[in-house]
């Protein structure tokens, strides 16, 4: 049979049943047919333009990359209806929403697995695929450990988009993969109208080197390793009103690894950690204090935030995930008075691709950061402290006072080093005298 017969018999079959065969919503000839001559459902493909404009995949989408996520408040009300889930080989299931599970196959042997797939909030496809990557091995290196294996996942207008879009943000994907020497097994796509891709990860991790959202302690300074808004610097560019900077800079902290935060993460026994994603920098820290049962400040004039974020911020430009975050959060956030509205639309932003946020303990932050910037993770700044044990309490502080913190702590640190000093000296003259 030829493409036409094909045609005619499968819109037949339409007709008479009075709407599209693969899809009951529209009538036949639909407004594709209509417009392009095209009938899908007979296997045909919309023809790829040859204007030379390349294809911009958040066209695509309704919510660009993490802010297509579920909110935390929905989500959390769909889990309280289903089982508890209860195994001793359980290390790190569901029960504390952590950033990925962990599983104890047998003595010596442990897994953590994780999977994460969003929309895209850049129009490059490799990009997109290098990106969607990078959150998604993300999950693993929060808990310390090491991604191995990876099965991908594609939601993609296959008729609409030319197939070698679809290959493109695959090939970023693998491209990330490959530079974390994990290994893509095979994957599952979907016919969808939206594009969505993601992976499934398992990794492995040494029990002694997991690292949970619970060990927070009071002492603990925070240290976060990339830039905040990357939701509203897309937001900006799908509105054409991004800078290049802008969009540079967001494109390059997204498609950059976890990795070497993560192994530094680890050689400095990070007490707590997670990664900060479609919740927001105040929803991944409010999961984080609630398991940790502690209180901790954060210090607005430390925290790294994208050029441009403020001036877009100012123009209202951040989405309605924004809303969804700060709502969930509410009740555990305390804003200093000074801490503006502006920095507020910051702190619950989206994030796709984040840094991870570690509690490090204070003697070894310096060193740590140190080491994070040689590392090439030249972002990482300590952002705030962990006070002391509550029922989960996160204290916003305004412009100032992380500078004032962070002196105070260095003054603490000096004194110290003088007594110590001292007391030595008057040993020595003691010992001889």
């Amino acid at each position: 049979m030829n493409s036409k017969e094909k045609r005619l018999r499968v819109m037949a079959r339409s007709i008479q049943l009075g709407h599209c065969v693969c899809d009951p919503r529209k009538p036949c000839p639909c407004p594709l047919f209509k417009a392009k001559n095209v009938c899908t459902c007979a296997g045909e493909h919309v023809p790829a333009t040859n204007s030379g404009a390349p294809v911009r995949l958040t066209e695509h989408v309704r919510n660009a990359g993490c802010a297509s996520k579920i909110g935390q408040a929905d989500l959390h009300a769909v889990l309280a209806c289903l089982p508890v889930v209860k195994d001793p080989r359980i290390l790190v299931g569901m029960a504390t929403a952590d950033d990925a599970g962990v599983f104890r196959l047998a003595s010596g042997v442990t897994v953590v697995q994780t999977v994460d797939v969003f929309t895209p909030s850049v129009d490059d496809p490799f990009l997109f695929g290098r990106i969607a990557a990078c959150n998604s091995l993300s999950d693993v290196y929060a808990m310390g450990g090491t991604p191995v294996t990876a099965l991908s996942i594609i939601g993609f207008p296959i008729e609409s988009l030319p197939h070698e879009v679809m290959a493109e943000i695959l090939r970023g994907g693998m491209k990330v993969l490959k530079e974390a020497n994990t290994i893509l097994l095979g994957g599952h796509s979907i016919n969808d109208e939206e594009v969505k891709f993601g992976f499934a990860v398992t990794g492995i991790i040494a029990e002694s080197s997991l690292v949970t959202n619970a060990g927070a302690r009071p002492g603990n300074v925070l240290i976060l390793t990339k830039p905040l808004g990357t939701g509203i610097v897309a937001l900006a560019d799908r509105l054409g009103k991004a800078s290049p900077e802008s969009v540079s800079a967001a494109a390059a902290a997204m498609g950059s690894l976890n990795k070497a935060a993560a192994e530094i993460m680890v050689t400095y026994h990070a007490t707590a950690c997670t990664d900060v994603t479609g919740f927001g920098f105040i929803g991944h820290l409010c999961q984080l204090v609630i398991e940790s049962g502690v209180t901790v400040e954060v210090w607005c004039d430390r925290l790294p935030i994208l050029p441009g974020v403020m001036d877009y911020v100012g123009q209202g430009m951040f989405s309605g995930a924004n809303e969804r975050n700060s709502e969930y959060s509410a009740a555990r956030t305390q804003f200093g008075i000074g801490v503006t509205d502006m920095m507020k639309a910051v702190l619950f932003d989206a994030q796709t691709s984040g840094g991870l946020l570690m509690a490090i303990p204070a003697g070894k932050a310096d060193a740590a950061l140190r080491d994070l910037h040689n590392a090439g993770v030249r972002d990482a700044v300590i952002v705030g402290e962990i006070r002391e044990k509550s029922d989960g309490v996160i204290r916003v502080l305004p412009e100032g006072a992380g500078k004032n913190n962070h002196r105070a702590r260095n003054d603490a640190k000096r004194k110290i080093k003088e007594v110590k000093k001292c007391c030595c000296s008057l040993g020595s003259r003691g010992h001889h005298g």
